[in-house]
C-alpha cells in the first residue's frame, strides 16, 4: 500500500506524490524531495533530447572502431551496439518507472530495497563509476579545447603545459554550471541536441563527398580491422561492455524520469533516443574514420585529431565548439546530476545536489582519467566490462524489489522515515546486502585477471574468465534471484 499519496483527476494513477511533510527527516531535503506534479513537464521530446545529448559524444563514435580494431567488421560492431543498447533500454525503462510514477530519484529508490541508510552503498558504487565517467569526458573536452585554442592561436601549442591549462579550463567551466543547479540540463539538451545531430551530419558529409561516395568510404573500412580475434570471441564480452556503458544510467534514469509528463513519454522518449542514436553516432564514426584512409592514406581514429586536420581555422574552431557543446551536454546530464544526489545523500542536511556536485568534480580528476581512456582494449574490456558487473548486481536487486517483490507500491513517506517499514535492521536490509556481494564474487576473478592483461583480453580464459565476459547479466541475473529467494517471507 502507498501512503501519504495523491492521484491526478485521470485517475489511473500513473502518478503519485508526497501529501505529508517529512521535511524534518534526515533522510530529508530539498534536493532530493518527490518531485510534485506540477514539476514533472518533461514530454517524449524532452527525453529523447537527453538521450541525443548524452550519447552524440566522443566515445560513442570511438566505440564501433575500438571492437573494429579487435577484428570486427563494421556491420559486426553496429550490430553488437545496436543489440546491447537494445537490452539495457529494458531495465532502464523498468527503473525508470517508479521515477515517473513517485518522482522519486535513485538513491531514494534504494532505500524500498536496500534500507533507508543500505541505499547509501549501491549509491556510492554508482557515484564512483561516474565520477570516473566525469574525468574521462572532461579529459576528452580538454583535447578539443587544445584543439581549438592551437587553430585559433598557433603559438598556445608551445606554451608550456597548455594540455593542463585546457584540462583545468574545461574543468572549472564545468564547474560554474554545476554551481548553478539542476534547472539548466532540461534546456541545455533540448539546444544541444540539434546542433550536436547537425554537427555530426556534417562531419558525415564532409567524408563522404570527400572521400569518394559512402560506398568507396565503407570499402576501405577493413583496413580498420587490425586483429584477427574471430567475432564470435570477441562478441560477449563486446556484448557486455555496450551494456556496460549506460548500465550506470540504467539505474538512476529515475533522476530524470521523476520530472517525466508520463509512463508514455519516458519510454517513448528512451526507445527512440537510445538505440538509434548510439547506433547511428558509431556508424558515423566509421564512416568518417573509414573515409580518412581515403584523403590521407591512414586511419585518423580520434575526431580531436581529425578536426585540427581537416584545414582552415574557421572549420577546426566550429569543429571543436560542437565537440566541446557534447562533451558539456554529456556530462552534465550522465555525469553529475546522478552523483551529486548520491553524495547528497550520504547526509541529506550537509550536502545538497551543487555541493555533490562539486565533490564529482574533485573526484573525476583523482581518478586520473587520462590513463582510463589512454587504451581503446582496455577501456572497453576493463573499465566498461567491469564497472557493468556492480550496475548489473544493483539493478537486479532494484528491479525484483521493484516489480516483482512490491508490484509498483512503494509509501513515499517511509522512504524518509528513519523507524518506517523501509528501515529493517537498523536501516539495512541485510538481504539485499548479501544478494549483491553474492553475485558479484563469480565474476571478481575475471575482472582481476582482465585489469592485470595488457589490453584487457586474457589469452587462455578460465570458465572465470568466461563468465566474466558475461558480468553484467551474470550479476543482473544472480542478485535478482538471490534477493527474491531471501525476501520470500516479506510481504511489506
Amino acid at each position: 500500500m502507498t501512503g501519504g499519496t495523491g492521484v491526478p483527476p485521470s485517475g489511473h494513477g500513473e502518478f503519485v506524490e508526497l501529501s505529508e511533510d517529512v521535511s524534518d527527516s534526515p533522510l530529508w531535503n530539498a534536493d532530493l524531495a518527490p518531485t510534485s506534479l506540477a514539476s514533472r513537464t518533461w514530454s517524449t521530446y524532452h527525453i529523447a533530447a537527453l538521450w541525443i545529448g548524452m550519447s552524440v559524444v566522443i566515445t560513442t563514435y570511438t566505440l564501433a572502431s575500438g571492437l573494429m580494431q579487435q577484428g570486427m567488421t563494421w556491420r559486426q560492431a553496429l550490430t553488437t551496439i545496436l543489440l546491447g543498447n537494445a537490452i539495457v533500454l529494458v531495465p532502464m525503462i523498468l527503473n525508470a518507472h517508479a521515477g515517473t510514477k513517485y518522482g522519486v530519484s535513485f538513491p531514494v529508490l534504494c532505500r524500498a530495497a536496500f534500507g533507508v541508510k543500505g541505499a547509501n552503498v549501491p549509491a556510492v558504487l554508482r557515484a564512483i563509476v561516474a565520477c570516473g565517467w566525469f574525468g574521462i569526458q572532461t579529459w576528452i573536452g580538454a583535447l578539443a579545447l587544445e584543439a581549438l585554442l592551437t587553430a585559433a592561436w598557433p603559438a598556445w601549442a608551445t606554451v608550456p603545459g597548455s594540455i593542463a591549462i585546457a584540462f583545468a579550463v574545461f574543468w572549472l567551466v564545468q564547474v560554474a554550471i554545476i554551481v548553478r543547479g539542476l534547472d539548466g540540463i532540461k534546456k541545455l539538451e533540448a539546444w544541444s541536441a540539434p546542433l550536436l545531430v547537425g554537427g555530426g551530419l556534417l562531419l558525415l558529409w564532409w567524408a563522404v563527398a570527400n572521400g569518394g561516395g559512402l560506398g568507396n568510404v565503407l570499402a576501405e573500412s577493413p583496413k580498420l580491422q587490425q586483429g584477427s580475434t574471430p567475432f564470435w570471441t570477441l562478441f560477449p564480452a563486446a556484448l557486455t561492455a555496450n551494456v556496460g556503458y549506460w548500465a550506470t544510467l540504467s539505474l538512476n534514469i529515475p533522476d530524470f524520469t521523476r520530472y517525466a509528463k508520463s509512463q508514455r513519454s519516458q519510454a517513448l522518449g528512451q526507445a527512440l533516443g537510445l538505440p538509434l542514436t548510439m547506433t547511428a553516432f558509431a556508424f558515423l564514426g566509421v564512416a568518417v574514420t573509414s573515409a580518412t584512409i581515403v584523403i590521407f592514406g591512414e586511419a585518423v581514429w580520434d575526431p580531436v585529431v581529425l578536426i585540427a586536420r581537416i584545414g582552415s581555422p574557421a572549420v577546426v574552431i566550429f569543429g571543436a565548439l560542437v565537440i566541446l557543446a557534447a562533451q558539456i551536454s554529456t556530462n552534465m546530464a550522465a555525469n553529475v546530476v546522478s552523483p551529486a544526489n548520491d553524495f547528497s545523500s550520504l547526509a541529506p542536511k550537509r550536502i545538497s545536489y551543487v555541493t555533490g556536485g562539486l565533490i564529482t568534480a574533485a573526484l573525476g580528476i583523482m581518478m586520473m582519467p587520462w590513463k582510463l581512456y589512454a587504451d581503446a582494449s582496455a577501456y572497453i574490456f576493463t573499465w566498461l566490462i567491469g564497472y557493468s558487473s556492480l550496475m548489473g548486481a544493483i539493478g537486479g536487486v532494484l528491479i525484483a524489489d521493484y516489480w516483482v517483490l512490491r508490484k509498483q507500491e512503494l509509501s513515499l513517506p517511509d522512504l524518509f522515515s528513519v523507524r518506517g517499514r523501509y528501515s529493517y535492521s537498523n536501516g539495512v536490509n541485510p538481504k539485499a546486502m548479501v544478494a549483491l556481494a553474492l553475485s558479484i564474487l563469480p565474476v571478481a576473478p575475471g575482472f582481476v585477471r582482465a585489469a592485470m592483461t595488457p589490453g584487457g583480453v586474457v589469452a587462455n580464459p578460465t570458465a572465470f574468465d568466461h563468465l566474466y565476459t558475461y558480468a553484467w547479466f551474470v550479476t543482473f541475473a544472480l542478485s535478482a534471484v538471490i534477493y527474491l529467494v531471501l525476501m520470500r517471507n516479506r510481504r511489506s
